[in-house]
């Protein structure tokens, strides 16, 4: 006879049981004795927080519109598809660095910070192919590209035998339109309230995580800068640098770079693809690609382009410089430059405060009617003359 250890677990005797060991604690929340509140939507209560809400929110929309007010937007749409004379149209020419001067004169003083953004309507980078089409490792430095990278930014990953890096949609279609502060023609530049001239940051304006976690160099980039652009060693002849085709980087205040980019001959970089918005020295780090490579979730959309840390006074002109370089008419699109201040809710948004007085004043309506209702024909609350029996 074999032993069934089945059996031999049945015939074992029943563990002692200890009483109240699962016994819920004997607190309020874990009995269930908790006081609840039932409100009873009585007309007395309805009405007050009817009139309430209507004494909150007219006020408060009001405010609101006052500071959406006080906020200065100055706009000039310069291309869109359907306009047959735009300010600087480039039809479908891409690139075409078409020079234009778009003026502003503004109304009433503003405070800092003054931002200057680009407005494009039209564009769905919210796509979901055109928002996965990014190589996240080659963004972070990587020269070799793994096989997810590749399939990731198809189309653009390769121009022939030639590797683009960065790859993808969003880093190969930048805005690179280029806007620059200037004078009106022979008069002095423009200055700010205290007399010193005005000048556009263009730093600052991407997010600083996106400048700390999202984006490095390349691998094995390096530079060093010239003593002088006139020096017989500031020369890209040596294989230490490879800047030999495009020669030293000369920067807007006139100070001269060496640089090297790793595997220059079968890729090509962003400053080679985009050289009037980024320099070989910034690369990847250039701030206006990185707040471009934050995608927009609708078609229409702003984004920084760079700002003022000084009070402009009304009556300031602010002349710009424009090189055209983007196209709009092939997805039947708008852009347009836009100067403006701020409030702690951000831009101009009229709705916002409109929203609160519509509300208000809807809610002030039904308070009214209800309290002139309860007040000449009131009804006894739970009068049972109302209700009605089904009859046998």
């Amino acid at each position: 006879t074999h032993n069934n250890p089945f059996t031999a677990n049945r015939a074992m005797p029943a563990a002692e049981v200890t009483p109240g060991l699962h016994r819920p604690a004997d607190l309020a929340l874990r009995q269930q004795r908790i006081k609840g509140w039932k409100p009873i939507l009585d007309p007395t209560w309805v009405i007050c927080s009817l009139l309430v809400i209507a004494a909150i929110f007219i006020p408060v929309g009001f405010k609101l519109e006052s500071m959406a007010n006080s906020i200065v937007e100055l706009r000039q749409e310069y291309d869109a598809f359907d306009d047959p004379a735009p300010l600087c149209g480039i039809t479908d020419t891409a690139n075409a660095g078409r020079k234009c001067t778009i003026e502003f004169t503004v109304p009433k003083d503003m405070e800092p910070p003054v931002l200057v953004h680009y407005e494009i309507q039209g564009f769905y980078q919210n796509q979901r192919t055109y928002v996965n089409s990014r190589d996240d490792a080659q963004l972070l430095g990587a020269t070799e590209q793994t096989r997810l990278g590749m399939e990731a930014c198809e189309p653009l990953d390769k121009l022939g035998n030639i590797t683009l890096n960065p790859c993808g949609l969003i880093a190969n279609t930048l805005f690179n339109d280029v806007f620059t502060l200037t004078t009106d023609g022979d008069s002095p530049p423009p200055v700010d309230a205290d007399g010193v001239p005005l000048a556009m940051i263009e730093e600052g304006i991407a997010w600083q995580s996106d400048l700390e976690f999202k984006f490095r160099q390349p691998d094995g980039f390096r530079f060093a800068q010239c003593g002088s652009c006139d020096d017989a060693n500031c020369t890209c002849d040596s294989d230490e640098w490879s800047c030999d085709d495009w020669g030293p980087y000369k920067d807007r205040d006139g100070n001269c770079f060496l640089y090297y980019y790793p595997n220059t001959e079968t890729t090509r970089y962003l400053y080679q693809t985009y050289p009037m918005i980024v320099s070989p020295i910034e690369g990847v780090m250039n701030e206006h690609f990185i707040v471009w490579m934050r995608t927009a979730a609708l078609p229409s959309f702003r984004k920084l382009y760079g700002w003022f840390d000084q009070r402009i006074v009304a009556g300031t002109k602010l002349t710009f410089d424009l090189e055209a370089n983007w196209v709009v008419t092939s997805f039947r699109g708008r852009k347009a430059l836009i100067i403006s201040n701020n409030n702690v809710f951000g831009g101009r948004n009229e709705a916002l405060g409109q929203y609160f007085i519509i509300i208000g004043v809807i809610c002030l309506v039904f308070g009214a009617f209800f309290l002139l209702k309860h007040t000449f024909r009131r009804r006894k609350l739970a009068d049972k003359k109302y209700l009605q029996f089904k009859e046998e």
